[in-house]
């Protein structure tokens, strides 16, 4: 038992916490203090490192990007609230020379009221489908309608219906025939259903599939054709004097455009940059407004912990505004100009291990403590040298 007991002895020897006799402990109501302040520091240090070992954090890095070959998605929902669906066209241009014109695949616009509600009559329609709620006075007879010099986009040869006309015009690159003078679009009483429509609003939502190029997309008035290299939209049918009198008012709100898939893995942060145009409204205080929108775009890969990876695009944007005058080459619209950048940036999810979060707590804990024992031991001394002054009378 000797040899034991000389043992722990030594033993003792290597304590670094050597304690005081309860008898010279004194416990004052400064110490109760500093101790409760203390013990709240620490709970509250505490939760604020729980949350951030729990919260996962996006660290991105920057990398070339392999996928410039690819198509690319655009999902759009923009509201005209001035601006007839029969107006409305949406073309795609690129630098590879590919031009999209009346796209209309993917793509769906809606009817509005000037109030913004849906109208029931034919409320959703594919653009370019303009003869959905017209009856097709010439598709029920025999004879073949006649193009008016212009080649028929049908397997038949025919233009039985306004809009084939219309089409096949376009397509020649004549710009847009009067249709006061086509008989099937007097049948059809094309001026008069124009006239009704003159009053409302439209909301256009849908997919556009683009090269991965410098490029631009548009929504602007009037049928569009190409001739020579020049990309033309006809606004002689809805120029002063025409049937609905429409001023090209442009006003608009972009409620959403995101390039590449939703996903549901961004935090607030990506999704503010992946869709920085939401909520954007234009009002048009003048007629013939040009409205032009500069995106760069940045591809962006989401690498979650517990997830499959995710192909998203960020971009940043400028906007410019411009009052068209009868000088002035252009046409009122919304203009989104592409521009691609060559930089992928990378995001990829992390947390801090359990090793990191138990350091940071026992730093927390330990270093606390430390500077509540310095500031109860600096208050105590200055309480008994006070104290022991006041018993010498050396105090005012």
């Amino acid at each position: 038992m000797a040899k034991k007991g000389s043992v722990f002895g030594n033993l003792r020897q290597l304590d670094g916490y050597a304690k005081t006799l309860d008898d010279f402990r004194v416990k004052t109501t400064t110490g109760a203090s500093v101790t409760l302040l203390s013990t709240l520091i620490i709970l509250t240090l505490v939760c604020f490192e729980l949350m951030a070992y729990t919260t996962p954090i996006w660290r991105p890095s920057l990398v070339v990007d392999q996928s410039r070959k690819e198509k690319m998605a655009i999902n759009f929902n923009i509201t005209f609230p001035h601006m007839p669906c029969h107006l409305l066209n949406v073309d795609i241009m690129d630098d590879t020379g590919e031009h999209s014109s009346g796209y209309s695949q993917d793509v769906t616009k809606v009817r509005l009221d000037l109030s913004g509600k849906e109208i029931e009559l034919g409320e959703t329609v594919k653009l370019g489908d303009n003869t959905k709620d017209v009856v097709k006075a010439l598709g029920t007879q025999k004879e073949c309608g006649s193009c008016y010099g212009a080649v028929s986009l049908r397997e038949d040869g025919c233009c039985n219906t306004c809009q084939d006309v219309r089409e096949a015009y376009v397509k020649a690159g004549w710009g847009m025939v009067n249709v006061n003078i086509i008989d099937q679009c007097i049948a059809e009483g094309w001026i008069d259903r124009v006239q009704k429509r003159s009053n409302e609003g439209c909301n256009v939502f849908g997919n556009l599939w683009v090269n991965k190029v410098r490029g631009n997309f548009h929504f602007a008035p009037g049928e569009a054709f190409q001739t020579s290299s020049m990309h033309i939209h006809d606004l002689k049918e809805f120029s002063d004097g025409a049937p609905d009198g429409h001023q090209f008012d442009l006003s608009h709100i972009i409620h959403k455009l995101k390039f590449g898939p939703d996903t549901h893995l961004t935090s607030e942060a990506i999704s503010a940059a992946t869709d920085p145009l939401a909520g954007t409204t234009k009002t048009a205080h003048q007629a013939r407004v040009m409205y032009q929108y500069f995106l760069k775009i940045v591809s962006t890969k989401l690498e979650p912990m517990h997830d499959i990876p995710t192909f998203t695009n960020q971009f940043s944007v400028t906007e410019n505004d411009i009052v068209m005058t009868e000088t002035m080459s252009g046409l009122p619209g919304a203009f989104f100009n592409i521009d691609i950048s060559p930089m992928q940036i990378t995001y990829k999810e992390s947390r801090k291990s359990f090793g990191s979060f138990l350091t940071s707590v026992l730093a927390i804990v330990g270093g606390v403590f430390t500077v509540a024992g310095l500031i109860d031991r600096v208050v105590y001394r200055a309480e008994k040298a006070y104290k022991k002054k006041l018993e010498m009378g050396k105090t005012l």
